[in-house]
């Protein structure tokens, strides 16, 4: 059973819509949790949202707009269709409506859609947020070698109806892409905590596929 951080409660929703001066919106953190919870997810669960958000209190002095780091966190996979190349794009859609309703800025509502498209490709992000925004998502790459292979077999199971010849090549794709990156993780914090076991764990991935 997961240890759950504060910010994944409701009181940590409420006190995270206080930062912005929004109402309390139960109706949208009740829409988000059931969208966490839904059958066909094995990894993006709230398991993921929990373990995002231990990340980021540990690095919040780091951020320029921690709060804003943390809604795109709950939005980012808010929309999660394991075969659906647009899943990054509805999130971000999802979180801009939320964000018109509640008449954020439309600066706020850029910097928040761009946090979660940046999880699209996991390219190299420009801004500060941004690198501590993927590092945060990726932080699992450098978990132990236990969890690592859980995630791996979640991520399986979202992918289930895929032959596994087909899932095997694709995921090698993948984890080779992120192997041969000069550096996986962006931020001095991340890299010196997770970088030696990501290589570690992706390394064994590819070994196994």
């Amino acid at each position: 059973m997961m240890t759950l951080n504060s910010k994944i409660g409701q009181s940590g929703w409420h006190d995270l819509m206080r930062a912005f001066g929004f109402s309390e919106n139960n109706e949208t953190y009740d829409k988000l949790i059931k969208a966490y919870t839904e059958k066909h997810r094995a990894y993006h669960t709230l398991e993921h949202i929990n373990a995002c958000f231990r990340h980021l209190t540990r690095v919040t002095e780091q951020a320029i707009n921690p709060h804003e780091i943390e809604l795109a966190l709950w939005f980012h996979d808010a929309v999660y269709k394991p075969f659906s190349k647009t899943n990054e794009e509805d999130s971000a859609d999802m979180a801009a409506s939320f964000l018109v309703k509640n008449q954020a800025t439309q600066d706020v509502i850029s910097r928040i859609s761009d946090l979660i498209l940046i999880t699209k490709e996991h390219l190299a992000p420009e801004t500060q947020d941004g690198k501590l925004m993927l590092d945060i998502d990726l932080s699992v790459l450098g978990t132990a070698p236990a969890i690592y292979e859980k995630f791996e077999k979640d991520v399986r199971k979202e992918y289930k109806r895929v032959p596994s010849f087909i899932f095997k090549k694709k995921r090698k794709e993948i984890l080779e892409g992120f192997f041969e990156r000069k550096m996986i993780y962006r931020t001095d914090y991340f890299n010196e905590q997770l970088e030696d076991q990501a290589k570690k764990n992706l390394a064994r991935a590819v070994r196994q596929l």
